[in-house]
């Protein structure tokens, strides 16, 4: 007999009776678990020795089997999750370990790709292998920045060296040139006076472009609104002197930057420079500066001269690099150069671009301060 069965219990029990009279004890109960079966048949053979006279049917609720199953389960299960997250705590810092030196590494090289010469790998983290790389890379790294630093140095000090017998050059024959007597020796006087004077120029160029490459000076706030409101009325008389028109469009107030002292101002003086050089009198030039997208500053130079094929722009920025209709033209070829590096330095760019319908454009990008 039994009392209160379950359904499943109740589909079970033909069979477990049918086993017991066969004189054969329940062997196999079903699984327990949390979610049921709620109760259990239990069959047990009656008689004596080898002769079966009835059968004893018991169901048995499992409410506390299943109460100690869920028990076990949650303490498995916990133990389970406590163990996950032991190992994820544990690979966390082991990856923490691993990749603090690579990330290190990573910004070390980030720097010297942007210019800075006295970036570092300083993490003394890591396995001993990432430990060597990082000392190998910074051997490199003051390798590479010691070699820049002497071929400046070498630049600025031969340029240095030649100013002083250079200008006494230009002073002897300032002097001599009233001595000379007209004809074909005067004009070769000033022919020799000239490429003296151009000489100069380029020794000054290759100074002013060394001193900005060491990075001596470090970076500053400045009023670029200021910068080139000031440029372009300092330039306005060589212009008009030129046959030129200079127009400048009232730049928009509250224009910082964060670069080189007067980035903004030499990098201008640069590129009117340029424009008056190069652009045939009545033609125009025009400046302006605004915001830029990314929130930083962009100065404008445009103007409507002949401008250079479209695969000589890249060529533009180069040292000493000029277009082949301006080779006669006075110059170092420089100016561009140092306005391209001061940018540069200042964590902007220069960007050259041809205008519409002629003409180029030179577009000064400086970050916001």
């Amino acid at each position: 007999g039994g009392v209160g069965a379950a359904p499943d219990s109740a589909a079970a029990a033909p069979e477990a009776r049918r086993r017991a009279l066969t004189g054969r004890s329940t062997d196999r109960l079903p699984t327990i678990r949390p979610w049921g079966p709620e109760a259990v048949v239990l069959a047990e053979p009656v008689g004596r020795d080898e002769r079966v006279s009835g059968a004893v049917l018991m169901h048995v609720p499992t409410a506390a089997a299943r109460r100690d199953v869920t028990l076990r389960w949650t303490l498995i299960c916990g133990a389970a999750l406590a163990a996950f997250a032991a190992a994820a705590l544990v690979a966390a810092g082991i990856s923490r370990w691993l990749m603090r030196p690579v990330l290190d590494l990573d910004r070390a090289v980030e720097g010297l790709t942007a210019g800075s010469l006295q970036a570092r790998a300083g993490s003394e983290t890591g396995p001993p292998e990432l430990r060597r790389l990082r000392q190998h890379f910074n051997t490199m790294a003051e390798a590479v920045s010691e070699s820049l630093a002497r071929q400046r140095d070498f630049v600025a000090d031969a340029s240095h060296q030649l100013r002083n017998p250079l200008a006494t050059l230009v002073l002897q024959l300032e002097n001599v040139e009233p001595h000379v007597a007209p004809g074909p020796g005067r004009a070769e006087h000033v022919r020799a006076l000239d490429e003296a004077e151009r000489l100069a120029e380029l020794l000054d160029g290759l100074l002013a472009l060394a001193r900005v490459e060491s990075g001596a000076a470090g970076l500053r706030d400045q009023d670029v609104s200021r910068a080139v409101r000031e440029r372009t009325t300092a330039w306005a008389p060589a212009f008009r002197g030129a046959g030129l028109e200079l127009t400048a469009a009232e730049p928009q107030e509250g224009l910082r930057a964060r670069a080189l002292p007067d980035a903004a101002g030499r990098i201008l003086d640069a590129l009117l420079d340029n424009a008056v050089k190069f652009v045939p009198a009545g033609g125009r030039v025009e400046v302006s500066a605004g915001r830029a997208d990314d929130g930083g500053t962009v100065v404008r130079v445009a103007d409507d001269g002949p401008g250079v094929p479209e695969e000589q722009l890249p060529l533009l920025l180069r040292r000493f690099t000029r277009s082949p209709e301006h080779q006669n033209v006075r110059g170092s070829g420089l100016g561009l150069a140092i306005a391209d590096e001061i940018a540069r330095v200042s964590g902007g760019r220069l960007d050259v671009g041809g205008n519409t319908p002629h003409g180029l454009v030179v577009e000064l990008r400086l970050p916001s301060s």
